[in-house]
């Protein structure tokens, strides 16, 4: 028997697969995590790629905001906003710094959770404002996207003098990859701009995947935010499956994240066995906290499962479904074609919220049964989102055979968002 150990919520879930059903546990190629983060961010500005030196663009600057990552990513902003600040400061100590939490279309980041994300010292010291692309007063016009919609951003990131971000790269289920851009659209776009670029048109185009940028409608939308916004200068990291820093990025807005994009494409590919059952997760806390986070994990098991088989994701799920547009469209429908039917039916200019999670879902829920380890989540809730449920490990396994027959063949994906499967 095998035991197969992946992160869950804050822990992780054992699997115990026989051995003659075992196709293998397929994780990224990661380097070892840097045995001090801070030398490393502070490495990484004092050697910026394709900019000048952050302390350098703060001299003219009489403010600057700071584009930062919200609950639902775990960004190690504890090592980079310090360095940020310190780099900002050393150029002009008089500079009037915000730090603008990017929570793009998601919930306001609460007070405790940005102190496990910055520290008590940053919180008490620095002034914070959360993005709320729904609050118009907050807001301003930049333009028309590639796409045809209207750009509408923070007003205090059109408006500072100099406008940075932090972030972390890694493959992304629809953008390519995270990082660079997205700090932008849709960190802190308006949600009219959310909508525009995250329609069903664009998620339903083959380059629209994980891993790919060239060609992708997604990614271009979001290049073209970020530049209108003027973002000069960012601090992307790549990080492990503990969330420790591997490596990091600092400098120009595409120049940068290139960089941290081919490091990081290095280490995502991986070849899988097509497999009868596949086993994935979101790599556990914070981006295991809802079922509408998790639907990137499944896409990853998507990837390498036969028609037909069945994705098992565990995933903590403590804050429940994550949308009620989302939870309403999967639990209201007769069945994932009738979902994706109604989200293709949407023009570009009328995408309804969390359509294009909803969509990818019914895209998985259509060819494969998805049966959900969550234990921190209601199990009727799960049901109602026409995902199967299982309470234990093992009873997943027991249900997942019971569809696939006794000698299916299990993989094992223990980091579902940190990888970009192909099949072998």
């Amino acid at each position: 028997m095998i035991d197969a150990a992946v992160p869950c919520h804050k822990t992780h879930a054992v699997f115990h697969i026989p051995e003659t059903n075992y196709l293998g546990s397929f994780a990224p190629a990661s380097e070892p995590a840097v045995a001090d983060p801070a030398a490393e961010v502070r490495r990484a500005l004092a050697y910026p790629i394709g900019s000048a030196p952050l302390n350098r663009l703060a001299i003219q600057a009489k403010n600057c905001v700071i584009i930062c990552s919200d609950h639902t990513r775990p960004v190690p902003s504890r090592y980079i906003i310090p360095a940020m600040l310190e780099e900002l400061r050393r150029g002009n100590p008089d500079i009037d710094v915000t730090l603008l939490i990017a929570t793009g279309f998601h919930r306001e980041t609460t007070h405790a959770e940005l102190v496990a994300k910055f520290g008590q010292e940053i919180v008490d010291r620095e002034k914070i404002v959360v993005h709320d692309s729904r609050n118009d007063s907050t807001l301003k016009d930049a333009g028309i996207l590639p796409s045809g919609g209207r750009l509408i951003i923070n007003k205090l990131a059109m408006e500072t003098d100099l406008l940075v971000a932090e972030g972390f790269i890694e493959p992304h289920f629809f953008a390519g990859f995270s990082g660079g851009r997205k700090s932008v659209l849709p960190g802190i776009a308006s949600r009219e701009t959310v909508l525009a670029n995250h329609c069903s048109e664009f998620i339903a185009d083959p380059h629209a995947r994980t891993g790919i940028l060239e060609g992708n409608p997604i990614h271009r939308d979001m290049v073209y935010a970020a530049r209108q916004a003027k973002l000069r200068f960012i601090v992307n990291t790549v990080i492990d499956a503990e969330k420790r820093i591997v490596r990091a990025f600092a400098g120009d807005l595409e120049k940068a994240h290139a960089a941290g994009v081919e490091f990081c494409r290095k280490q995502a590919n991986i070849e899988v066995p097509e497999a009868d059952i596949v086993i994935t997760t979101n790599g556990g806390y914070p981006l295991d906290m809802n079922v509408y986070q998790s639907v990137k994990g499944m896409t990853a098991a998507e990837a390498v499962c036969r028609k037909g088989g069945v994705i098992i994701m565990a995933a903590g799920c403590s804050d429940g479904h994550g949308g009620e547009s989302f939870y309403k469209a999967l639990s209201e429908a007769p069945s994932p074609e009738a979902i994706l039917a109604d989200a293709l039916s949407h023009p570009r200019n009328a995408t309804v919220p969390d359509q294009w999670q909803y969509q990818i879902l019914a895209r998985i829920l259509k060819d494969f049964k998805v049966i959900m380890y969550a234990p921190e989540c209601p199990q009727e809730m799960l049901r109602a989102m026409k995902l199967d449920t299982a309470s234990s490990p093992d009873e997943t396994l027991e249900k997942a055979f019971a569809h696939c027959g006794k000698n299916a063949k299990v993989a094992v994906i223990p980091e579902g968002v940190s990888v970009i499967p192909v099949k072998k």
